[in-house]
């Protein structure tokens, strides 16, 4: 199989990831629960995972970093300490169902779309410009589009929001292990990310860099002030209630020493160049659109061959031994913006351990199959 859905999770992961994963099921127990080895243990690896994200994306104190389940999960904590009923905020026009999902389960949430073109940094701040005035409670923004790979002006976007006193929540599901991702640097209030995607650890988990306050969306045990019926007012046990995925964390560790050995850089422009590699292929065939952003664009391509149906398409892609992703990838808003909402996508995303020789096979075999199609 070719799979080419990483923007998703990525599938092969570094050989030690899950081995730390399987040693720590074994031998690991609940940090903070407890004096013995196997806690103590799990309560030292947690730490080092802290310390290594926090080396990696800036954050300071590794305690400002949190583990989570997911980016879905940290967007949720992310966007409820800073949004509160009949509050305001605006979004970009990429945003995912991750995002919007949240914002519109808060009663009375006003909703400010700062829609730019597609691939049109320009535009996009100029969007944020206009829509970021005194009465926003926050701004959210996705540093890169997980359906067109649309890298966004995120560094203006957070200067503006410093500028103007707005809190910022960057959505960097598509970016942490690729580009830049700085929390001190943007003064960004959170950052979330998941954990299995370029960052190559397990699914499950993921990391909320804490820049602000935040608000508890569980409440439970921490191993902390267990006399007291309040949550700990300090991270990140203040957001870190119940049990540990050690597991997972562990198996995160040896994901993000993979990403910061090889160079964030060079990731980037090994998924780019296959990204590009894969669009030049495709643009030349009859029938097929391909949406190409340059700089501007991730190792991400998304296509749509005319007169078939997106779902139909990866079907037949998978038949053939390839793994894409086809339909609104759980962001119509991004469709909805780029003028894609009736037709949806096929998107083919690359990771690190992907070479030429997949992509010719499969842009070849894209090819075959807009053949069938009767125009």
């Amino acid at each position: 199989m070719i799979y080419f859905d990483s923007a998703a999770t990525t599938l092969e992961k570094p050989g030690a990831v899950p081995r730390a994963s399987a040693w720590a099921m074994a031998h690991l127990a609940s940090p903070g629960r407890g004096g013995h080895a196997p806690g103590m243990g799990a309560a030292d690896l947690m730490y080092r995972m802290r310390e290594q994200a926090a080396r990696l994306f800036n954050a300071g104190d590794p305690e400002r970093v949190v583990l989570t389940g997911s980016a879905t999960h940290g967007l949720n904590i992310a966007i409820r300490s800073l949004v509160g009923p009949g509050g305001t905020v605006v979004v970009s026009g990429y945003e995912h169902n991750a995002v919007t999902r949240p914002i519109y389960a808060i009663q009375g949430v006003k909703m400010k779309v700062a829609a730019g073109p597609l691939f049109d940094s320009d535009g996009v701040y100029a969007a944020f410009e206009r829509e970021v005035t005194p009465e926003v409670d926050a701004v959210v923004c996705n540093h890169v589009s997980n359906v067109f790979g649309f890298i966004q002006p995120v560094e203006r976007i957070a200067r503006l929001c410093r500028e103007r006193g707005v809190p910022l929540i960057v959505d960097a599901s598509q970016s942490a292990g690729t580009l830049p991702v700085d929390l001190e640097g943007w003064g960004a209030a959170f950052i979330a990310m998941p954990g299995h995607k370029g960052l190559y650890g397990p699914q499950g988990t993921g990391l909320l860099l804490c820049g602000g306050d935040a608000q508890p969306l569980l409440y439970g045990g921490t191993g902390s002030l267990s006399a007291r019926q309040e949550m700990p007012d300090f991270l990140p046990d203040r957001l870190e209630a119940g049990t540990h995925n050690v597991c997972g964390a562990v198996g995160l560790l040896e994901g993000m020493r993979f990403v910061s050995r090889t160079g964030t850089a060079r990731i980037h422009r090994h998924e780019q160049a296959l990204a590009g590699r894969m669009m030049d292929r495709l643009a030349c065939i009859p029938g097929v659109t391909v949406f190409r952003g340059g700089e501007n664009q991730s190792g991400l391509c998304s296509i749509i061959i005319g007169g078939m149906d997106c779902e139909e398409a990866g079907e037949a892609l998978a038949k053939r031994g390839i793994a894409v992703r086809s339909g609104l990838h759980c962001a119509p808003l991004a469709h909805r913006t780029a003028g894609t909402e009736d037709t949806g996508t096929i998107r083919l995303s690359f990771s690190a351990f992907n070479h030429s020789a997949q992509v010719d096979r499969a842009a070849a075999a894209i090819r075959e199959l807009a053949k069938t199609v009767k125009r």
